[in-house]
């Protein structure tokens, strides 16, 4: 659906775009290894030996004693030591051997259920797994990020027909839930232990979001555990340039203006030329908008608190719908021109003068009043009108779910059928208990009051995010977080969103692990640097990050 009606960064070096062999870390240089220990034993043989106090002015003046080549070489060492040491503002604990080999990754879908995970109301297990055919090493750590909303699982599974390879699989439950989360993580760490009896380190698990700390204690205390918890903004820009860098086909965009019967998206298999700087737009209960200008270079810039909350709890109310997924289910099948005043219920036309459709949103929820009044005048007046069919006339420009858009219109065609019926499951609501929000809930269809909420949460972010990137001069604009869901209509009305807002100058990116940014970073920020088919992950030397450039 078409928009409501109103009217310094620096690039990182060159990232490689090629996919390349694994590379392990370089080892320490020979000489580094050769003569430390005999420095070691020189210096604990030697008292220290006072030395003369010197003003500034004189010390300035003192030649040197030391010649160049030793200079030089102290030089290196301390460079090297400095390399090698853990940085001070580093998160990553006990990082053991484990490196993930990404070369070859995929994404594949799949249909059957995992042994350990089966079919359940209380969890969902997401069909898309990431294979990664040639990684040798132990994996000994699961993530968990833990939003107001939802908890989001990854863990890795070794490939049972071979001794190569293995998936990433992920999980998400409901928050209130979080004790079937916990009770899938214990099995985890059963499985992990029968694997892998000898390994000294243990399951540990790296949690992030909110919950990471709200839920600390309950998890340590389940799973005797080390449990270590990451930063939530970091997790997500980890995981965003993991995927982005290192897995195939994750990216896509999302064509609106694909014909009936094509299929919109098309999937990006290699990374941009230049990765930064971009804007990430996370959708959760509320909404963040993070400037990232490299490798751990990140700020967040904006956002707003009219997010996947907002929408799930105005439906829970409106519709008594109890699920997530299945309110978006219901907004695939709405007509929203039954609840939103449109440029056409003003004007009769378009208002081409300042380049308004007909079909443009002029107020979500717009005739909401005007049917609410009409149906309490006509029983103060005495007709017996059933108020659960008393829906508000088909504005001129009405059209149904299931027609095809038109042209570059998000929402709205010129299709005249009546609004396709549903089943009485489905459109069921559960009854309020303020009698006031039953009789005006009842007087539109619930699929009708999902596609406009719909419209009126993701045409808000879709504008502001065009805002942010237009005053931070960011070319690409990634939506990540589990309010997109994989549907469609939230996809083609964030992308005609930006493109409607930016002119056609910038264009929506969109995930197909689009909810697991933040557990995928936290998964992969236990893994030493320099590792995958693009080593993403960049060399960390003293307490700053420089990307390093491939060849």
């Amino acid at each position: 659906m078409e928009p409501a009606l109103s009217s310094s960064t620096s690039l990182a070096p060159g990232v490689n775009t090629h996919p390349t062999s694994f590379i392990p870390i370089p080892a320490p240089r020979p000489h580094a290894r050769t003569r430390r220990p005999s420095i070691q034993r020189r210096r604990s043989a030697r008292l220290p030996r006072p030395r003369p106090q010197l003003s500034s002015a004189a010390a300035m003046d003192q030649p040197s004693t030391t010649s160049a080549p030793k200079r030089q070489s102290r030089s290196r060492r301390r460079q090297q030591h400095v390399a090698q040491a853990p940085s001070v503002d580093d998160t990553i604990l006990n990082p053991g051997t484990v490196r993930i080999n990404a070369t070859g990754a995929q994404i594949e879908e799949h249909e059957e259920e995992e042994p350990l995970t089966p079919r359940s109301d209380d969890y969902e297990h997401d069909k898309m797994d990431i294979l990664l055919p040639n990684h040798r090493g132990i994996v000994s750590h699961i993530a968990i990020d833990i939003g107001g909303t939802l908890a989001k699982l990854i863990y890795f599974a070794r490939d049972t027909n071979n001794s190569v390879g293995g998936r990433l699989n992920f999980m998400k439950f409901e928050t209130g839930k979080i004790d079937v989360c916990i009770d899938i993580m214990r099995k985890l760490k059963e499985r992990y232990q029968k694997q892998d009896e000898s390994s000294p380190e243990g399951l540990c698990v790296m949690a992030t979001g909110g919950g990471a700390f709200k839920y600390y204690d309950r998890i340590k205390e389940a799973l005797g555990v080390e449990v270590i918890r990451e930063d939530e903004m970091e997790c997500l820009i980890y995981g965003l340039d993991f995927f982005i860098s290192e897995i195939p086909a994750e990216i896509f965009t999302y064509n609106i203006d694909a014909a009936p019967g094509e299929d919109p998206i098309t999937y990006l298999h290699d990374p941009p030329t230049e990765i930064y700087p971009y804007l990430l737009v996370n959708i959760g209960s509320g909404v963040s908008m993070i400037k990232v200008s490299g490798p751990r270079q990140f700020e967040r810039i904006g956002g707003t608190s009219l997010g996947g909350g907002t929408f799930w709890g105005l439906l829970s109310l409106l519709t008594g719908g109890r699920n997530f997924d299945e309110m978006l289910k219901l907004a695939e099948r709405g007509d929203n021109s039954t609840v939103d005043l449109l440029v056409g219920d003003i004007y009769g036309a378009a208002y081409n003068k300042i380049g308004l459709k007909s079909t443009h949103i002029a107020s979500s929820f717009g005739k909401v009043l005007k049917a609410k009044s009409r149906a309490e005048q006509d029983a103060e007046d005495g007709c017996n009108t059933n108020l659960s069919h008393s829906v508000p006339e088909n504005p001129p420009f009405h059209r149904t779910a299931s027609a095809p858009a038109a042209e570059d219109d998000a929402s709205v065609s010129s299709a005249t059928s009546s609004p396709t019926p549903s089943s009485p499951t489905q459109s069921e609501s559960v009854p309020s208990d303020d009698p006031t929000l039953t009789s005006t809930a009842s007087l539109f269809r619930p699929e009708d009051i999902s596609r406009s909420l719909l419209y009126m949460v993701s045409n808000n972010i879709g504008q502001i995010a065009h805002l942010h990137a237009e005053k931070h001069s960011l070319p690409r604009i990634y939506f990540g977080g589990s309010f997109i869901g994989g549907h469609s209509q939230t996809m083609h009305t964030l992308s005609y969103a930006i493109r409607f807002w930016s002119k056609g100058e910038r264009q929506a990116y969109f995930l197909r692990h689009e909810g697991y940014l933040g557990a995928v970073g936290a998964f992969v920020k236990r893994q030493p640097r320099n590792w995958g088919r693009r080593a993403s992950l960049e060399r960390c030397e003293g307490v700053s990050w420089k990307a390093e450039m491939r060849a």
